[in-house]
């Protein structure tokens, strides 16, 4: 098996209101819904997946939805930022768009020689565009759609990096990519060799004082690929040999998941590209009707019931 993890499969966030989520990831953001389900653990509110047309690992933002969620805050042992990567030369044209439809954001800046935007979700998470460096297209064949080419990378808030920098470079086979210092604030950098969607994370130390506090507009946990069952297996062998605690593996019928706390205190996922999100519509059809797990479609009448309706932004 390789050595690495060749990056990000996904991130899971924390919303409230669901129709404000859908407005903003499909028609700010340009991202598609590519899968409507439930919280496999409480079946009674949406789990919701925006991604690329096809729904690629290193392409999703997913989101557990609760009407009545508090107000959360990123701090120290939480991811703080995720970021969509940007075809050179889109940047512009995201500023743009963004002004024409009196949405906020700060910026441009720069970070690790890349420029960036950044604007807030509806619940207050952190969002970042991020143009490359190199020629890019997405590997589904679209080539320079904005925000379309995946995820770039995630930023992680902690207290002391090192022991998480050991997770990703002596577990993980991340390499280190340089850090930054700007008021306040250090940044170290890692990048998986594989390159490509997903490959970076951010590791953050601030002096300022916080306490963070999981809710709405916060990320619950952050999933890393595994390209084959088999090789998921192996990597929870890893992990545990580590000395961290893993999960069993556990199926979420579009992958299969491990989960285990690196030392700063970030919910770590590991999940497998197969079967993907084809694997019960088809491609065309993606995120268009609610999708059950078999348990739980004995009480579709009752789910349907409670969840509020959403509806797409053509």
């Amino acid at each position: 098996m390789s050595s690495t993890i060749p990056g990000l499969h996904h991130v899971t966030a924390i919303s409230g209101l669901p129709q404000a989520n859908v407005d903003f990831y499909v028609g700010t953001m340009r991202q598609r819904l590519v899968k409507r389900t439930v919280n496999f653990d409480a079946p009674d509110t949406y789990h919701l997946y925006y991604g690329d047309r096809t729904g690629s690992p290193g392409t999703i933002l997913t989101f557990f939805l609760f009407a009545d969620a508090g107000p959360g805050r990123a701090g120290p042992g939480m991811a703080s930022a995720v970021a969509y990567r940007v075809p050179p030369g889109g940047l512009d044209a995201w500023m743009v768009r963004l002004a024409e439809g009196a949405i906020d954001f700060e910026g441009p800046s720069g970070r690790f020689g890349e420029r960036l935007v950044a604007l807030i979700d509806p619940d207050g998470l952190r969002i970042e565009l991020i143009e490359v460096a190199g020629p890019i297209g997405s590997e589904d064949g679209t080539a320079g759609a904005p925000a379309d080419d995946g995820l770039h990378s995630v930023t992680l808030w902690l207290s002391d990096p090192a022991p998480t920098a050991r997770v990703l470079t002596d577990l993980f086979g991340y390499e280190d990519a340089g850090r930054e210092a700007t008021d306040g604030t250090e940044r170290l950098r890692f990048r998986s060799p594989a390159g490509g969607r997903g490959s970076i994370v951010d590791l953050i130390r601030s002096d300022a004082p916080s306490m963070g506090r999981q809710g709405a507009g916060t990320i619950h946990h952050v999933a890393f690929r595994a390209e084959t069952k088999a090789i998921q297996r192996e990597w929870r062998e890893r992990v545990a040999a580590f000395g961290l605690d893993v999960t069993p593996v556990i199926d979420r019928q579009y992958f299969e998941s491990i989960y285990f706390r690196e030392p700063g205190g970030v919910l770590f996922e590991i999940a497998t590209d197969p079967p993907g999100f084809a694997a019960d519509e088809a491609p065309a059809e993606l995120g268009t009707r609610l999708k059950l797990p078999p348990r739980y479609e004995g009480r579709r009448a009752d789910i349907e019931r409670v969840l509020p309706p959403v509806r797409v932004p053509a």
